[in-house]
């Protein structure tokens, strides 16, 4: 029997995480990489430009030798020997040069600054190369035991003499100097390179925890369980992709919200009349025409009520879908009178109309038709024959009103709020027909519009309920 300590992530987890560290992973390299060719490319540039200056000075270092050469006046000097000791012992090599002078082809005298004599023993290919730019005078570069030599020779003679004033400037010193510091600086950038990986490996790993916490969150969420959300801090990409993650769960969770309500009203609602028509079927003489006519009535009177109740669920279904309303702009006055001449054939009332200034706005004319037409039902059934019904608009500076007042029995306060909720009923409302739908679909039409549903109403007295609606748009002029 074996035992295992220390804690192990589980394996959902591990699928969460993995590949977020592969994205880690290339963040990090993208960034070393990146920053690696910065740095070779700095140091490149760097050694270029170096370069470039040593060969610069050495140039500039032997031409200043050989200006100064030249300034002496041959007519001073008896002979070329004596003008070019006088040039030598005048002269003070820089730094890594050489300065000669050549009689007939060998040397004759020497000035040496260099870390390596190369005429003392002579440097053969040295002499060879000086040799070889005579008697005109020029420069060049030769190999030397010393060393690489940049050398420039300037000729003088006399009727007896070929001579030679030679300044040579060996650059390695200098560049060794100089890859010294190159050295130092690619230990430098190996160092940095490793602190910017670390550096590089955290900041994303800090980067990716959102989406890591969005990832878990994702894989956590199940169809009974959408309540989940991801803390939203900061203002960056990935602070707009949690809010824009937590936005389409809010979705989600409604619309799975609605269709679990929808199938719990449904199965609840449809189960009372289907039991109704199964058993007077079940009952049902064939043989008696009239209870043959009467459960016929009856199974035709349910299903009716079965197809106004599934309608009235379809409609509540679809309140939260972007294509419940279908806007546009609608003129205030004649949108009321077309519904108060639609309301006059629901019942014998005394029905009435009440209109304000007319305006312009922008909503769904025939869910408005509907709700105010919901609200006129609710109003009959609560009235009897000859009893005056209102129907009336009216506009402000910031919404549209519709209302319906009654004079019927009022809603009691304790009723007030719960009459809008699906198959719930006043108290005065007992016994009435429908399905207890028609005021939660006035007010999910309501707020579709971003409106809600405003109840007035004392007990005895009846009640006015007002379909709220926001202005989006100007009045129209009055009339003449």
């Amino acid at each position: 029997m074996t035992a295992t300590t220390g804690t192990t992530e589980p394996s959902g987890w591990r699928r969460v995480t993995a590949p977020l560290r592969a994205v880690r992973t290339r963040i990090a390299a993208w960034v070393v990489l990146l920053t690696a060719l910065a740095l070779i490319g700095a140091g490149l540039a760097a050694y270029v430009v170096e370069s470039d200056r040593i060969d610069d000075r050495v140039n500039e270092a032997i031409e200043q030798e050989i200006r100064e050469f030249e300034q002496l006046n041959p007519r001073n000097y008896p002979s070329a020997r004596a003008m070019l000791r006088a040039a030598l012992s005048q002269s003070f090599p820089g730094e890594h040069e050489l300065l000669a002078y050549f009689l007939d082809g060998e040397p004759e005298g020497k000035v040496n600054a260099a870390a390596t004599d190369i005429l003392d023993p002579v440097d053969q290919d040295f002499v060879d190369a000086v040799n070889a730019e005579l008697p005109e005078g020029g420069s060049g570069r030769v190999e030397t035991r010393g060393g690489p030599a940049v050398f420039a020779v300037k000729a003088v003679s006399d009727s007896t003499t070929q001579g030679a004033f030679v300044v040579a400037y060996f650059p390695d010193q200098e560049y060794a100097e100089f890859n010294g510091v190159i050295r130092t600086y690619a230990v430098v950038a190996g160092i940095a390179l490793v602190l910017v990986s670390v550096g590089a490996w955290m900041a994303a790993g800090r980067l990716l925890q959102p989406l890591r916490t969005l990832r878990a969150t994702a894989h956590e969420i199940t169809d009974s369980d959408l309540s989940r959300r991801i803390e939203v801090s900061g203002n960056d990409d990935i602070t707009d992709l949690s809010r824009t993650f937590n936005e389409m769960l809010d979705r989600l969770e409604k619309a799975f919200a609605t269709q679990r309500r929808f199938l719990d009203d449904a199965g609840h609602e449809l189960r009372t009349p289907v039991t109704i028509v199964r058993g007077h079927l079940e009952l049902l003489d064939p043989d008696d025409p009239d209870d043959t006519r009467s459960t016929r009535s009856l199974v035709i009177d349910e299903v009716d009520r079965i197809g106004r109740l599934v309608d009235d669920l379809i409609v509540l279904a679809k309140a939260g879908q972007p294509d419940f309303l279908r806007p546009n702009a609608v003129d205030v006055v004649p949108l009321t009178i077309d519904i108060f001449d639609k309301v006059q054939t629901l019942g014998q009332r005394d029905w009435r109309l009440d209109t304000g200034a007319p305006g312009i706005v922008t909503v769904d004319q025939q869910r408005i038709t509907q709700a105010v037409l919901q609200l006129a039902k609710h109003a009959i059934a609560h009235t009897e024959p000859g009893d005056p019904i209102t129907i009336g608009s009216a506009s402000t500076d910031h919404e549209v009103l519709w209302w319906v007042r009654d004079t019927g029995p009022g809603v009691m306060p304790a009723d007030a709020e719960r009459i809008f909720e699906r198959f719930q009923r006043g108290h005065h409302a007992r016994g009435a027909e429908g399905s207890g739908l028609g005021l939660s679909i006035v007010r999910a039409i309501a707020e579709g519009h971003g409106g809600d549903v405003r109840l007035d109403s004392t007990p005895g007295t009846g009640a006015t309920f007002t379909l709220v609606v926001p202005l989006r748009t100007h009045h129209l002029p009055e009339g003449p």
